[in-house]
């Protein structure tokens, strides 16, 4: 059996708000190929709380990756309070001192008192060097306290992201490989799922995964569902197969790439490109597209063309078409890809046009209405009506996970017949 771990962030800027805490992906991405999951991860504020929080994993637990509280400010306990708990005396590190100075020799910069604290550490503690900044990581090994309790392994980590991964990855992982001798017993695989909701992805697929005796996880966002699976690879692989028969096309990826990486990647792969005409999204297909890197190898243009005034002069829509059947249809969605499609000289284009509300709405078209478009130089648009009877915000996102979606559908070839055994 592999060691329990556990995490505690520290900061009372967490606690606020200020700050969003991205410590628990990093690290639970970074430990499950060494077989280590996080079984219970706290965020306290910073003072005593952090000497609670370690107490309670004494005796409970055999790793603790605390994060925070290492810097030269007085609201930086974290070293003082493990100190103080393990009874250690705090002495000072003249190699860590002498990698102080010579970064603040590199800025130009003088050292302060309390810059010179982050060369104390307590005594029976190794160094975690750290490249990115001052103040040095601590590992400090179990250690049988006097009421008996043994403490766990506690790796002191610092807090800002651009600090803690290098050091995570270079000094801390080879420890937890040695703690972790066994390896990962099992493999993690995410399915993304596109156009179908949570229960009903679990109606599919659900029983038959569970019968694998893999361990099943849903999580639920906006337009989309992952299905993760935990287990052998060879029930993993027989779960490939009862997804690919349930899910078919509307699988967006098996590897955690995102809707918007995939497009990306199978316009890559055909050596081809898009340009996108939005109305109803305000831009956020284009924004979506173009978070990706790589992205300028395949996206020519985005049109913004809310008012219909600029459908006509920037895409050429014809103004009778919008007087005879009004922007939000299938003939002006189709008008404004055809005509990002000429403008561009793109391989595709694709559009929006709805009604986000909360007013606008009709009869014929509620609040929620929206269409999307495809043109491809290869043949004629196809246009969807969907309808999202939600928030302005909401519904920008899910009219433009429809259009991606539309885009993915149309490029990706048909998922190849899979054996199950």
């Amino acid at each position: 059996m592999n060691p329990r771990v556990e995490l505690i962030n520290t900061g009372t800027e967490l606690l606020l708000g200020s700050v969003v805490n991205t410590h628990l992906k990093f690290l639970a991405e970074a430990l499950f190929p060494l077989g280590l999951r996080i079984e219970r991860q706290v965020t306290v504020p910073d003072g005593a709380a952090i000497a609670d929080a370690l107490r309670e994993t004494f005796g409970r637990t055999d790793i603790v990756l605390v994060t925070g509280g290492l810097g030269p400010t007085t609201d930086d306990l974290t070293r003082d309070v493990v100190a103080e708990m393990l009874g250690l005396e705090m002495i000072h590190d003249a190699s860590v001192m002498t990698s102080i100075e010579e970064r603040f020799i590199r800025r130009g910069l003088t050292i302060g008192d309390r810059v010179r604290l982050q060369a104390l550490r307590p005594r029976e503690s190794a160094v975690l060097r750290n490249e990115h900044g001052t103040a040095p990581g601590l590992h400090l090994s179990p250690k049988r306290l006097h009421s008996g309790v043994v403490s766990p392994h506690l790796f002191l980590l610092p807090g800002p992201p651009r600090e803690l991964k290098p050091m995570f990855t270079d000094s801390v992982v080879p420890i937890l490989r040695d703690l972790a001798p066994n390896g990962p017993f099992e493999l993690k695989r995410n399915y993304r799922v596109a156009g179908l909701g949570e229960s009903h992805v679990e109606e599919l697929v659900g029983a038959e995964l569970l019968a694998l005796g893999l361990e099943l996880g849903y999580c639920a966002r906006p337009g989309e569902v992952d299905v993760r699976l935990i287990g052998s690879p060879d029930a993993l692989d027989r779960a490939a197969g009862i997804l690919l028969e349930k899910l078919g096309r509307h699988i967006v990826s098996s590897d955690e790439r995102s809707l918007e990486n995939v497009v990306i990647d199978l316009l890559a792969n055909r050596s081809e490109t898009l340009a996108t005409a939005e109305s109803c999204t305000g831009g956020h297909v284009a924004d979506r597209l173009t978070n990706v890197p790589g992205a300028s190898q395949v996206f020519i243009a985005g049109f913004v063309t809310y008012a219909n005034e600029s459908k006509t002069r920037e895409l050429r829509v014809d103004p009778a078409l919008i007087e005879k059947h009004g922007a939000v249809s299938s003939q002006v969605a189709a008008a404004m890809a055809h005509g990002a499609l000429r403008v561009t000289e793109a391989s595709h284009a694709l559009a929006t046009t709805g009604i986000a509300g909360p007013g606008g709405g009709s009869a014929d078209k509620p609040v929620g209405t929206v269409y999307v478009a495809l043109a491809s130089k290869s043949g004629v648009a196809k246009v969807q009506r969907l309808q999202f009877p939600t928030d302005r915000e909401t519904f920008k996102f899910l009219a433009s996970q429809a259009a991606l979606d539309l885009v993915r559908r149309s490029l990706a070839p048909e998922p190849a017949a899979t054996a199950r055994s």
